[in-house]
């Protein structure tokens, strides 16, 4: 599940039950691929990117811990890692301290976030407030295995290979971390994750070598990554 090999389908009817979704949590946003009677294809064997099944993963710890999805991050992350300006969706739009998000519409800015577009209530799948300053302390927290060993966080970043891969392209993906590694002594490794919701778009690249993390937040639906990815490849961070 954390690798997108799960097979498991996405099969919510967001888009013609919008207005459930609008405050459906991780068990809501889940239960649908409960009733599914097929998976996409066999696990381990090809990739395909699933929101669902983080929904799927916060529950599972929510079952193993004994407490809820966003007390666990705050405990375990949030407070190793010195993320004291950091939230996780619990319901409603945080009522201070977050900027809210926006699409142009006919010329016209537009609030587009909680109350606008569906899924917002789900935190296992991208329900964390945040801010660069805080992002930065949590790269720094894994730098310095803060909240996880060292063992385990190395490799989270590393590619994951399953054994019965049948995929047009070779893995790219280790543990929800998307992973490029250098094929010769000219190139670097970039580990970096993206992501959109409603008005918001974000992008976290870390090159362990030469030790540069790049983050950006933005609170409009234009996504800046090709801004961001193009000069990469002309220095020759990126292929």
């Amino acid at each position: 599940m954390l690798t997108h090999t799960s097979g498991l389908p996405d099969n919510r009817n967001v888009d013609k039950d919008s207005l459930f979704y609008l405050t459906a949590n991780d068990e809501q946003n889940f239960a649908p691929l409960k009733q599914a009677d097929t998976l996409n294809f066999e696990p381990g064997t090809k990739w395909e990117y699933s929101n669902p099944a983080y929904n799927g993963l916060a529950l599972i710890i929510e079952k193993v811990s004994g407490m809820k999805w966003q007390t666990f991050i705050e405990k375990y992350i949030f407070q190793h890692a010195g993320m004291s300006h950091s939230k996780i969706t619990d319901g409603a739009f945080p009522q201070k301290g977050v900027a809210h998000g926006y699409r142009k519409i006919n010329n016209h800015f537009e609030q587009y976030d909680y109350g606008e577009f569906p899924t917002f209530t789900a935190a296992g799948n991208g329900g964390v407030w945040s801010s660069i300053e805080d992002l930065r302390k949590y790269v720094l927290a894994m730098k310095n295995c803060a909240f996880l060993d060292c063992n385990t966080i190395a490799f989270s970043q590393k590619v994951w290979h399953p054994q019965k891969w049948r995929g047009e392209n070779p893995p790219s993906q280790g543990f929800s971390w998307f992973v490029y590694e250098p094929k010769n002594d000219n190139e670097y490794k970039v580990i970096n994750h993206s992501g959109g919701q409603g008005g918001f778009h974000a992008h976290l690249f870390i090159f362990p070598k030469p030790n540069i993390t790049l983050i950006w937040l933005t609170n409009n639906d234009v996504s800046l990554t090709p801004l961001i990815m193009n000069p990469l490849i002309d220095l020759g961070y990126l292929k």
